[in-house]
């Protein structure tokens, strides 16, 4: 079998968001997935492009993906890498294109200077965080992730002086 990481072109977006819906599915979050396509399009191949996403193949077919966008340390005053999404179809799972994946945005870390490489799992995902142990991933457990979305976002958002 062969394993090819690739960057995504703009023909790969409806694939993309064919990923982005399994891995809903996978991740029980179906209902969540309020985007779309062209969405996604100006989000990955816009003027000012927000992310940037890597395809796993196997043998020639499309298995997997990951999407990732640069952070930013103060404290390390070095950009990062935030790993949004990582999916494999199961049926390509166990073939190494997981590592791939990581192996390729950890070069490209280092590549770009990075201080950091770091993404978020679902706390019952297991199988994910078992993979991401025999990494070397560390849990950041002192940390809890804070989100503003819907009206809370706009109800802030609305008491922002000009």
């Amino acid at each position: 079998m062969t394993i090819a990481i690739r960057s995504a072109t703009p023909n790969d977006v409806a694939l993309i968001f064919q990923f982005i819906r399994e891995l809903a599915i996978y991740e029980r979050l179906e209902h969540a997935v309020t985007g779309n396509e062209s969405d996604l399009h100006a989000a990955l191949f816009g003027a000012r492009p927000a992310c940037e996403v890597l395809i796993a193949e196997l043998d020639g077919s499309a298995q997997g993906f990951a999407l990732f966008f640069h952070n930013f340390s103060t404290f390390l005053t070095r950009p990062g890498i935030y790993l949004e999404d990582l999916f494999v179809r199961e049926s390509a799972r166990g073939a190494g294109l997981g590592i791939a994946l990581m192996r390729h945005i950890a070069k490209l870390a280092v590549e770009r200077g990075c201080g950091r490489f770091e993404w978020s799992v679902l706390d019952w995902n297991e199988p994910s965080i078992r993979f991401y142990r025999q990494l070397g991933a560390i849990a950041q457990d002192e940390w809890t992730v804070q989100r503003l979305s819907g009206d809370a976002l706009q109800a802030l958002a609305a008491q922002a002086k000009t």
